[in-house]
């Protein structure tokens, strides 16, 4: 497989994985992702986050096979392109003559992008390529607070997938991601008309919680 094909399926795969700004991901080091911990260190110092705020992301669940590719992708610059720890997760194309004098791509460098114009480039490209209607980066970030949705049972559990996409609180992701899509909706309700135990147990626990989630206690 070819070092662009690489870079552009790493890309992809890794702000599924990460739920990270396109901004962020622009900055990120090498030293930055921890495979035995499944996380990313978005570090302030470094990495260009949202109000300079420094915080971990865990890996979202969103398949092994989209770990996998980020994982390869590591191994390939740290392996075949000799890259260390304080150099881009994904850096800038090191330009070169060729033998008709143009320029044309010849490797890596260690250079960081100096923004997120190239990310985005990626994903118009790559959908376009594959036939798909296009995506932008923070398109992911909906599609996560939409699985946060689903797989969350509890309060507390969505706070933690909230936190994860760099949030200080559960409100920021339930008003910015826009809303339940109709038929999603419509499956509720449906839902509704089968016996079920109440989540929480009482009103007042229900009350309870939710003045938790307005004090960011939760």
């Amino acid at each position: 497989m070819g070092r662009k094909r690489r870079l552009h399926r790493a890309i992809i795969a890794f702000t599924l994985l990460s739920g990270a700004r396109d901004s962020a991901i622009a900055s990120l080091k090498i030293k930055h992702i921890d495979f035995n911990a499944d996380t990313v260190y978005q570090d302030a110092r470094e990495v260009n986050t949202k109000y300079s705020k420094t915080f971990n992301t865990y890996f979202f669940p969103v398949g092994d096979e989209v770990r996998q590719i980020v994982f390869d992708w590591v191994e390939y610059l740290k392996n075949e392109c000799l890259q260390g720890n304080d150099d881009p997760l994904f850096p800038k194309t090191k330009m070169g003559q060729g033998e008709d004098h143009n320029f044309k791509a010849s490797g890596i460098s260690k250079e960081h992008w100096s923004n997120a114009a190239a990310i985005r480039k990626i994903f118009k490209k790559s959908f376009a390529l594959a036939e798909l209607p296009s995506f932008n980066p923070h398109s992911f970030r909906n599609t996560l607070a939409t699985l946060g949705e689903t797989l969350c049972h509890s309060p507390e559990e969505f706070k933690a997938w909230s936190q994860n996409l760099g949030h200080e609180g559960v409100l920021t992701t339930l008003y910015s991601y826009g809303d339940v899509q109709e038929g999603r909706q419509a499956d509720i309700f449906k839902q509704f008309k089968e016996p079920r135990k109440p989540a929480i147990s009482s009103a007042d626990e229900f009350a309870a919680a939710v003045a938790r989630h307005l004090q960011g206690k939760v």
